[in-house]
């Protein structure tokens, strides 16, 4: 049977996101965080994004995790495996199956800010494995991570351990991507912070690669992620009251080759203006004018180990798939 605890305070959602949209809208050039394109449009819309041939990060981590699972699972000899981020939790079984074949594993705590997607995943692991203690936490990585420390005002969280041995922490799918290199080292020290000995972290990292690789599986044509990315005018359009026409923006992938990041963003395709009631805005756009809605970085190996290594992290084993396409990395609490 699953659990679920909620670490949000009422309304946090609501909250976070009109601040976000007052924010970003109102900055120049405008941006929206890209945590707010996965209602269950979105999620289902990434879901086919994760299909296309052109988009290779999902098939290349789960070769890795294919490959390497069982060494993890010796290297961690994890009694609880923690997953930020979780959402449909698909790759994450390769895990629960190396670290149930090497008997460690109790528990398993997926970690993510929606309550449903949560509820829907966790349930599906639950009746897979039979005798498993899935315990849920409903956690947003900008405010509470949900590993127990940053749990607010609270004692033990499920994520915290509290007895069922060491701790493998996941963070899969190159979710850090999204985050600029300021926020990646807050949040690489938060989890760094709420380690104890013996507790490890895996890390998912998309790699830098020939640009045109990059740009196809950021722009497929047959226009899926295109809709994902407008998704989120959507999501605004349902919960602020908003009125944004989709048709009158386009969506636009691009390369930073000196940043060495993606860049989704939509582009006004006319000067307009669309109200937020929401969020109490009114915002003018020029012909052309382009809201940035993910940043999605790629990493080389010697950059990861040292962003680890500047948080307190002790990278110990590094793989990638045949094609040097996406890395996985295991770190553990570094002495220092």
């Amino acid at each position: 049977m699953i659990t679920i605890d909620n670490l949000l305070p009422a309304g946090f959602r609501e909250s976070s996101l009109r601040s976000d949209v007052a924010t970003g809208l109102t900055a120049t050039p405008k941006w929206l965080p890209p945590k707010w394109f996965y209602d269950a449009e979105g999620s289902a819309l990434f879901e086919k994004i994760t299909e296309l041939p052109e988009y290779y990060p999902t098939r290349a981590e789960r070769a890795i995790l294919r490959a390497a699972s069982g060494q993890i699972a010796v290297a961690s000899r994890a009694g609880t495996l923690v997953e930020l981020g979780s959402g449909s939790s698909e790759k994450t079984r390769l895990l629960l199956d190396a670290l149930l074949a090497g008997g460690t594993l109790l528990r398993y705590v997926p970690v993510d800010v929606s309550e449903s997607a949560l509820r829907a995943a966790g349930s599906a692991v639950d009746s897979e494995y039979p005798g498993l203690d899935v315990r849920g936490v409903v956690a947003d990585f900008d405010a509470y991570l949900g590993l127990g420390a940053s749990a607010p005002g609270s004692g033990a969280s499920p994520g915290s351990g509290d007895g069922a041995g060491p701790r493998l922490v996941a963070f899969l799918g190159s979710t850090i991507g999204n985050m600029m290199p300021a926020e990646r080292a807050v949040f690489l020290s938060r989890v760094r912070s709420a380690l104890r000995p013996g507790d490890a972290f895996l890390l998912g990292t998309d790699l830098v690669k020939d640009p045109s690789v990059l740009i196809a599986a950021y722009d497929d044509p047959s226009g899926v992620t295109a809709a994902f990315n407008k998704n989120v005018l959507s999501v605004l359009n349902a919960s602020l009251g908003a009125d944004f026409v989709l048709d009158a923006f386009d969506h636009v992938a691009v390369w930073d080759a000196e940043a060495e990041w993606m860049e989704m963003r939509l582009r006004s395709a006319v000067a307009q203006r669309v109200r937020v009631p929401g969020a109490g805005l009114t915002v003018s756009f020029e012909a052309g004018e382009d809201i940035r809605t993910e940043v999605s970085a790629k990493f080389r190996r010697d950059g990861v180990a040292a962003e680890l290594a500047a948080a307190g992290l002790e990278m110990r084993s590094w793989w990638t798939d045949a094609a040097c396409r996406f890395g996985l990395s295991l770190s553990v609490p570094s002495d220092g």
